[in-house]
């Protein structure tokens, strides 16, 4: 895979997820939620934190979760280059691609969303950066995608969980989080062909 080609992939995948997240965010009120299947939901969450909206406290977390982002996107974007350079296989260039566009997703929402958007708390957010509810590197991470697939009391024999409420699988997240996730199994799955032995 050349250069132009991970570039494009990295566009379509960032402007799918940048679109998604600007017309959840303009058009869905916070925890507002559509059934599309029982299994399948579409449920706007906000986050402060790391990937599938685990939440890291405070300003001072989320400065430094942002500036540790940007300086992984560094790193991700060297081993992108390098990747090519050296006409590694292509399936690590896609799975490098997928992690680099997804991470920059992220960082897009992180470092900009804070200073553009107005809350979205009981209301429908709008661009206005009179009344953004923060400022650069403050911005919250928008995920919406919610599947549900099997919820109910686990069976009292399972040691340690049974009888509690249970739902498989219960994160909420985004394009952005899906392509560092499929990036990253493509390498588990596919290592012994991505990272052969010289």
């Amino acid at each position: 895979m050349n250069t132009k080609k991970s570039i494009l992939l990295i566009i379509i995948v960032l402007l799918i997820d940048q679109i998604s997240k600007i017309y959840i965010k303009t058009n869905f009120i916070l925890n507002e939620e559509i059934y599309v299947f029982d299994w399948f939901r579409i449920h706007f969450i906000e986050n402060n934190g790391a990937a599938w909206g685990t939440e890291i406290g405070g300003r001072t977390g989320k400065l430094i979760l942002t500036l540790f982002r940007l300086i992984a996107i560094i790193g991700i974007g060297y081993w992108l280059h390098k990747s090519i350079k050296d006409k590694a296989h292509n399936l690590l260039i896609v799975s490098i691609s997928l992690i680099f566009c997804g991470a920059l997703g992220n960082i897009i929402d992180s470092v900009f969303y804070g200073a553009l958007f107005t809350e979205s708390y009981g209301q429908m957010s709008v661009f206005n950066t009179n009344q953004a509810y923060g400022s650069v590197f403050h911005g919250k991470v928008v995920d919406m995608l919610y599947f549900p697939i099997w919820h109910g009391v686990l069976p009292s024999w399972l040691p340690g969980i049974g009888g509690k409420y249970f739902t498989f699988f219960n994160a909420i997240f985004n394009v952005a989080d899906s392509a560092i996730s499929i990036g990253v199994l493509i390498l588990l799955v596919f290592g012994k062909k991505v990272f052969p032995k010289n």
